[in-house]
């Protein structure tokens, strides 16, 4: 058993040990030898590594179904709202994006001097908003963001997932 946040941190794990054992995998393929000699080298038999990049590769998919239907089963109560994990993954992110935009739109200036193509005309461009509206506004997101990372952690923390990983620790 593991909790959902090591289940995560795993799912990072074995995607770089299927890069390695891939990498690996190609480097037995192949020697080079002169003519006549018997090829010799120092790498695993590609059966071998075959036989461990499907291990990995099972566990890797079992892993997923195990994170995906935890992330569904459990939930965060957020603003009132009760969340599968899985939407307030996906609300968190979207958070951060809209916190962004407005961080972008609060550093614009009210109103500022353009100059004219081919003329000597003065242009403004002005903001049809207000810029300090969007700059709290991008910090109420953000605390939000916050908030609601900081309960889905807290959740991957209890939740339990029956998956072995003894094989990589």
């Amino acid at each position: 058993m593991i909790n959902l946040a090591e289940a995560v941190k795993l799912k990072s794990i074995l995607g770089k040990k299927t890069q390695e054992l891939v990498s690996e995998l190609h480097r037995s393929a192949f020697v080079t030898v002169e003519k006549g000699q018997a090829p010799k080298t120092s790498y695993r038999a590609m059966p071998l590594i075959e036989a461990e990049l499907a291990q990995v590769r099972l566990d890797a998919r079992t892993l997923d179904r195990l994170v995906y239907e935890a992330n569904i089963q459990n939930s965060v109560d957020f603003k009132g709202q009760k969340l599968a994990l899985v939407e307030a993954i996906e609300l968190a992110t979207q958070l951060r994006a809209e916190a962004e935009l407005c961080k972008e739109f609060s550093m614009r200036e009210k109103e500022s001097v353009r100059f004219g193509y081919g003329e000597n005309a003065l242009l403004y461009e002005i903001a049809m908003y207000e810029p300090d509206d969007y700059r709290e506004r991008a910090i109420k997101l953000e605390k939000d963001a916050h908030k609601l990372s900081n309960l889905i952690n807290s959740k991957n923390y209890s939740i339990q997932i029956n998956f072995d990983d003894s094989r990589y620790f």
